[in-house]
């Protein structure tokens, strides 16, 4: 379990349920390539009475054929082909009761989802092998995963049915910080600097599948080059693999991130629709609840909107940077990011990418601010300018129980920023346009999250509180 960098919780979770004395039924989500098969594997040893993988887009016959051959393979029998899906789980419950009830027995489903196909009645059969047989089985740990998020949590989790209220563990395995990327990075003996690294999480999040792809002996420069445009590189059809696999109808989902890529504050459900031609009916909210549970996007709701209004935020870095360079120059120029360092736009989307790194790392951001343990709630807002009246976007309120408001500026640089007579200006307009519209009493202190702190002038004295990027690598005690 030594490569099982950043997944302290999971692993003392996973140690709880071998200790457990009912049986448990544990599920394991999170997106795609973020580590799930990998953390049962390192957990267990690859040592399991009954191992089973579903089979992406293969139907209900060719999904048994397989779970036949490892039952066979596992039990050292040869048991008959099921006709259907309770057959099969009759044969596993016999497997398993002739091995007896002394020792913990551990059967992992793993792509749970992929078995689920139309018609398949698999789902009926998992629910009458585990009411019937499996609850009662005081020695049987259970683990069903998948990349499908929306159907574990569906299905398992939230199942309203025979399922109802049976899980007994829920993991949710999360992308690496910054301070485990470092971490993992290390371990494949790359020590690169801290801003590099925060480029390349940009770019790969905190994904160890993306992160295992960096060559140590390129710059990061060349890896994105080799990994992203050369031709037939490692990624090149990560993007419609990642959607395909994962949701029906993909390219409604895709409209959906396509559209969410476009603004950087995000959309309303009615402007998703309006951008995409997706009716804003039932169907659409399931679509945005599903890319929410699967991470590829967040809710942000607006400080003081009492409509409760909800915008969604694409998140996911590997999406972001693929539709914003990838898709459009693949194979055009295999050394495109090493020949566009000081392009204006990636410059832009390197600071709007640190604002998601900075709320991607609320904890260690509040840890800095002194307020840890405080009861806060983190939003964003904005009021429309117009002839008679100046706007103001604030992308990061921290509201906090001490009644002190924290207002966070993210800027990404090179060097200690600058606060120009302009940009000062501009932060105190922020303030004044906030205090005003939203009638806060509270003490309003303004933050400056940057790469390397500021440049010291009679300007920086305006901040309260200034967050460097070493304290974004800050370990997460939580």
């Amino acid at each position: 379990m030594n490569d099982l960098i950043g997944r302290e919780k999971e692993i003392k979770r996973l140690t709880k349920v071998m200790k457990e004395k009912e049986a448990q039924l544990v599920i394991v989500y999170g997106r795609r390539r973020v580590g799930k098969t990998f953390l049962v594997n390192e957990f267990f040893e690859n040592k399991f009475d009954f191992k089973f993988t579903g089979a992406y887009n293969r139907p209900r016959q060719e999904q048994l054929k397989n779970f036949i051959l490892e039952l066979n393979h596992y039990s050292d029998e040869k048991y008959d082909n099921p006709k259907d899906w309770t057959e099969a789980f009759f044969l596993l419950r016999d497997y398993l009761e002739k091995k007896g009830s002394d020792e913990k027995q551990v059967v992992f489903f793993d792509e749970m989802p992929w078995m689920d196909s139309q018609l398949s009645g698999f789902l009926p059969a998992f629910e009458w092998f585990w009411n019937s047989w499996g609850s009662a089985r005081k020695n049987l740990v259970f683990i069903v995963c998948g990349s499908s998020t929306s159907w574990l949590v569906k299905n398992i989790d939230n199942n309203k049915g025979g399922l109802f209220n049976r899980r007994t563990c829920r993991i949710i395995l999360s992308p690496l910080d910054l301070y485990n990327t470092e971490k993992y990075l290390n371990s494949r003996d790359i020590y690169w600097s801290r801003y590099d690294i925060a480029l390349c999480y940009m770019i790969m999040g905190g994904i160890p599948f993306y992160l295992r792809l960096l060559d140590r002996e390129l710059s990061l420069n060349e890896n994105i080059d080799m990994i992203f445009f050369n031709k037939m590189s490692e990624l090149w059809d990560e993007f419609d693999q990642l959607f395909q696999t994962l949701f029906k109808n993909s390219d409604q989902y895709i409209k959906i991130v396509e559209a969410l890529s476009q603004k950087k504050k995000g959309l309303t459900r009615g402007e998703i629709s309006k951008a995409t031609k997706i009716p804003a009916n039932g169907d659409l909210t399931q679509m945005l609840s599903d890319l929410e549970k699967s991470g590829f996007i967040r809710v942000n709701t607006k400080f003081g909107n009492k409509s409760k209004e909800k915008t969604y935020q694409l998140c996911d870095y590997f999406t972001m940077f693929y539709l914003r360079f990838v898709r459009d120059n693949y194979g055009k120029d295999e050394h495109f990011w090493s020949n566009t360092t000081d392009n204006p736009s990636r410059n832009a989307w390197q600071g709007l990418t640190f604002e998601q790194i900075c709320k991607d790392h609320i904890a260690q951001v509040k840890k800095k601010l002194g307020i840890p343990g405080i009861l806060s709630t983190v939003s964003s807002w904005y009021k429309q300018g117009n002839d008679d009246e100046k706007g103001a976007q604030i992308d990061m309120l921290i509201d906090r129980r001490d009644h002190v408001i924290s207002l966070c500026e993210d800027k990404f640089s090179t060097q200690p920023y600058e606060i120009t007579k302009e940009y000062d200006e501009s932060l105190k307009n922020k303030v004044a346009v906030f205090r005003e519209a939203t009638g806060t009493r509270k003490t309003i202190q303004v933050a400056m999250i940057t790469t390397y702190g500021l440049k010291p002038n009679k300007y920086s004295n305006y901040i309260g509180k200034i967050i460097q990027l070493d304290d974004l690598f800050e370990k997460n005690d939580d």
